[in-house]
């Protein structure tokens, strides 16, 4: 095996944990949150709305490949309806969970770079 190949699988293991980094730090954020979830008109706390994105995480697995497609098939719209998430912070204005979450993947992402 060439040693062009051999970089080329160990750079694929790296950036897949990478992406699972950033993929379990978002599913945690969400599980922790003090913001309410809002689903198709209905309101959900940290550990409902984790649930749920869980179940929409395991069946879209396979196409995602980065943490924006994660976001963007996991936890921004309803497959069913078409509406979007959107997250209710205490003293915050309403945002889209795509917003949300990639502001929080943003940070994450400033935090790695700086250790």
């Amino acid at each position: 095996m060439s040693l062009g190949i051999v970089s080329l699988l160990f750079y694929s293991q790296v950036s897949l944990a990478a992406v699972q980094d950033e993929i379990n730090h978002l599913l945690g954020f969400v599980a922790s949150t003090h913001c309410q979830y809002e689903r198709n008109g209905e309101y959900h706390l940290g550990p409902k709305a984790l649930a749920h994105i869980e179940k929409k995480y395991a069946y879209y697995k396979k196409e995602i490949k980065t943490a924006e497609d994660f976001i963007a098939l996991s936890a921004t719209k309803s497959s069913m309806s078409g509406r979007e998430y959107l997250v209710h912070c205490p003293n915050q204005t309403v945002i889209p969970s795509k917003t949300w979450l990639l502001m929080e993947l943003k940070a994450f992402r400033s935090l790695k770079a700086a250790q």
